[in-house]
């Protein structure tokens, strides 16, 4: 009998499919892990084989034949199915869609998985050899043929289009009629090698002490927090490790949050390992992906840096996985197959018997629970590289203070001190747009977005207002629809706001606003931060994008505008988020050989976290936090896994997750307790309803028991084919 192929398809259902192989297929061509094309009803879809079985659930007449084998090999090696065989069942998602999030979208496609080789035209052996007077001869009369050969003869290695296009404009017609001649032909553009590499640094003696923790143990499975104060040189820590993997031979995949805000951690890595190092992100086009994807599963990569995806990429020789900012959200993802790339990294690391390694400033708090019951080495890093201190936030009470723009006198004040003595200023406030409401002066009117529970924020330079919660836009009106009126208030500052009071304040001195609208385009964010790196006095005015791994070493004075929003969030993790990112904003100081001095406004100077923070650190905070967290029987004390509804109706959602909560009796244990359902926070988004169930455990294997039988059991309810509905397992965002 022939063997039954266990196929994982991009679909919804929770499930693989059966299929007989093509015919005369060899058994030793149904390798898991290769990609295959199969009908699905009225669709060819492509699919990865993940095993083959002799039995099968379905009659055998009714199973189809497969269309066709897309690879000779596997595709995701055998660790790496291991790995998403694991993924779907602990984050209880469909095999297919979590399989396809594994690869580049053109092997989704049922693209080659193969490598594009840059091309460039040079010119023949017969064109070098042609004597100059018969080449002058025969391209008197075709001066874009001329142009063309004296500008390849200059260059002994292959020329790309993209210098063509750069250099000569208008010139493949020339390029044609050069090859007809013979004188010039296309070929493979060979690699660069690799330039000169910069040597190390010198290490401090806890540094120099992680670095040999880590390496000391590279023959095996070993999870370890660097937990190492901002500015205390943890990229020098992964730089030379990551040396001594790469003289063994092998590799290292270094994660980062979002590799666009990190441009300086690319150069460096590129000047340590030149010609080795790749990069792996969004931003990347499909075909640049996939040879990335490629170099890394062929070896051709000691380095490779990537966003959270990045931890399904095939390595050759796997030696250290990295994560870096390993607290933040960016590496949970927050629609689709919600995973954590961190904890991936961490299983993946296992299941290959390699170390890993985590780093922050600002552990979370699941990781600093980990260290404590020693699942993870904790490596502390708490000086600064430079032997500086790092400055300790001071509070700015502005409680019945005045106020110009949400800036109070006196930290405009220290402002203009440090700008005097050649320092540069950052302000960060974590709000994009001119202000976060428009209000109409006579009747209270407030431009809403009409698809979400939100305010629309005015962007003034644009003349718009934009929802940033789904995207809607709309002009400015001129009268207010409500009763007419003219007369607008902009409620509450944002970024762009600021950055207007401050040109004409200081208007000597250079305003770089950082956020989203000012780097949308290609290679903005470079310009802002280079023009930042020059290190004349300027002001940086920016949101969360200027607190993340970014070393400005003239920066002396940051000032924190507004964070009271964090003290009071709808989400437990709330606090924890605020504190990190003072600590994280607040490391941008000092950073260079003058003092930095920190800065912080705030209506609510004596909270006790906030006290504990600015007081004691991030430790004790953070130790305070998981005090509270253990009181309220909250993650890591806990686990979660959030049902999420949402439907153009809002009976709908609410009708799904009562059901959902009315089938869950018979799987329901001791520890496991539903909560809700109830509308989220902000009911309404993008003209959808959304409601949730939370589901809450204090054993994690408990959980797993009753989300298994559970979510099939969803699936075949009547409710949920009229919703969008989705599970998040350890959500790291309730909102």
């Amino acid at each position: 009998m022939p063997l039954i192929c266990q196929v994982a398809l991009p679909t919804p259902l929770r499930r693989l499919f059966d299929y007989l192989p093509p015919p005369r297929t060899p058994e030793d061509a149904l390798a898991p892990g290769i990609r295959v094309r199969v009908p699905f009803g009225s669709r060819r879809l492509t699919g990865v084989l993940v095993g083959t079985s002799q039995r099968t659930h379905v009659p055998r007449d009714r199973l189809k034949e497969m269309e066709a084998l897309l690879d000779t090999s596997p595709l995701l090696p055998a660790d790496l199915l291991e790995l998403l065989r694991w993924a779907w069942t602990y984050y209880h998602h469909p095999p297919g869609e979590t399989l396809s999030t594994a690869l580049p979208v053109l092997l989704r496609r049922g693209s080659p998985a193969q490598r594009t080789r840059p091309r460039g035209w040079t010119v023949t052996t017969a064109g070098r050899c042609a004597d100059p007077t018969t080449i002058a001869t025969a391209l008197a009369r075709a001066p874009r043929q001329r142009a063309v050969m004296e500008f390849l003869l200059e260059h002994d290695q292959a020329v790309s289009a993209e210098t063509l296009n750069k250099t000569l404009g208008n010139w493949r017609g020339g390029l044609a009629g050069l090859g007809r001649r013979g004188w010039v032909a296309q070929v493979e553009i060979q690699a660069p090698a690799g330039g000169p590499v910069e040597p190390a640094r010198p290490l401090n003696e806890s540094q120099q002490s992680a670095v040999e923790t880590i390496t000391g143990a590279l023959d095996g499975f070993g999870a370890y927090l660097l937990h190492g104060v901002t500015g205390s040189g943890k990229t020098e820590v992964y730089l030379q490790a990551i040396a001594r993997v790469v003289e063994r031979g092998q590799q290292a995949l270094v994660m980062v949050p979002e590799i666009g805000l990190t441009p300086q951690l690319c150069d460096r890595f590129e000047a340590r390992f030149p010609g080795r190092t790749g990069v792996l992100h969004s931003g990347l086009t499909d075909r640049e992906r996939l040879d990335a994807w490629c170099a890394a599963r062929d070896g051709d990569l000691s380095v490779l840096i990537g966003t959270r995806s990045a931890v399904f990429t095939p390595l050759a020789r796997p030696g250290l996985f990295v994560v870096d900012e390993e607290h933040d959200l960016s590496l949970k993802q927050q629609d689709g197959f919600r995973y954590s790339a961190r904890d991936l990294a961490v299983m993946r690391a296992r299941l290959l018997d390699v170390p890993v390694v985590l780093g922050s400033a600002t552990p979370s708090l699941e990781s600093l629970n980990n260290a404590e019951r020693g699942r993870y080495t904790l490596l502390r890093l708490p000086d600064r590289a430079t032997g500086h201190r790092a400055p300790t936030p001071r509070i700015l009470d502005v409680r019945t203070r005045p106020m110009s723009e949400g800036l109070s006198d006196t930290l405009i004040n220290a402002v203009r001190k440090h700008l005097r003595e050649r320092g540069q200023v950052l302000l960060f406030l974590n709000r994009r747009g001119f202000a976060p409401v428009l209000v109409c002066h006579e009747c209270g009117w407030t431009a809403d977005c009409p698809r979400c529970d939100a305010h629309m924020t005015l962007h003034a330079a644009a003349e718009k207002l934009r929802c940033h919660h789904c995207g809607a836009e709309t002009s400015v009106p001129m009268q207010c629809p409500g009763c007419g009126g003219q007369e607008f208030l902009h409620m509450g500052h944002g970024t762009e706001r600021l950055e207007g009071f401050l040109r004409k304040v200081f208007s000597d001195t250079p305003v770089l606003r950082v956020d989203r609208d000012t780097t949308r385009r290609k290679g903005q964010l470079k310009a802002l931060l280079d023009q930042a790196r020059a290190g004349d006095p300027a002001v940086l005015v920016g949101t969360q994008m200027l607190a993340k791994g970014h070393d400005f070493p003239n920066i002396t004075l940051v000032g924190i505008v507004d964070m009271d929003q964090g003290l009071f969030s709808t989400d437990f993790r709330g606090p924890e988020r605020m504190g990190q990112l003072i600590t994280q904003v607040s490391g941008r100081a000092g950073r260079g050989e003058r003092e930095g001095e920190v800065l912080l406004q705030t209506h609510q100077p004596d909270h006790p976290l906030l006290q504990t923070l600015l007081a004691d650190g991030y430790s004790a905070f953070a130790d305070a936090a998981l005090a509270e967290r253990k009181a309220a029987a909250l993650p890591p004390y806990a686990f979660l896994a959030l049902l999420r509804a949402e439907s153009p109706q809002q009976a709908a959602g609410e009708r799904f997750l009562a059901e959902a909560a009315g089938v869950a009796s018979p799987w329901l244990t001791e520890g496991v307790q539903l909560m809700g359902p109830v509308p989220a926070p902000m009911e309404r988004r993008a003209g959808r309803f959304r409601s949730q169930l939370l589901v809450h455990s204090a054993w994690r294997e408990a959980l797993h028991t009753f989300l298994d039988p559970w979510v099939q059991k969803l699936e075949t309810l009547d409710s949920a084919r009229k919703v969008r509905w989705s599970l998040d397992v350890d959500p790291v965002d309730m909102y």
